[in-house]
């Protein structure tokens, strides 16, 4: 099941790269590797929640920083 899941992200990767690739001129080279770039990037982090769906969110590092400061303050 967490293939077909895969199957389904790619495939919406995929129509979302054949709507907005015809959309930028051959002059948008920057803006082409930034969407390469930042799609592959969400592909790779939607894969790995589908096999690792307990993995830490910002949230978890936001607080691994900044608790022991609250300690720090509360004292």
């Amino acid at each position: 099941m967490k293939w077909a899941s895969v199957l389904g992200i790619t495939v919406v990767v995929m129509l979302i790269t054949l709507y907005e690739w015809p959309k930028m001129t051959k002059n948008l080279k920057k803006e082409k590797w930034a969407f390469v770039t930042l799609t592959m990037a969400g592909w790779l982090l939607a894969v790995l929640l589908v096999f690792l769906p307990s993995l830490p969110g910002p949230n978890d590092l936001i607080d691994m920083i900044f608790k022991p400061f609250g300690k720090l303050l509360q004292e």
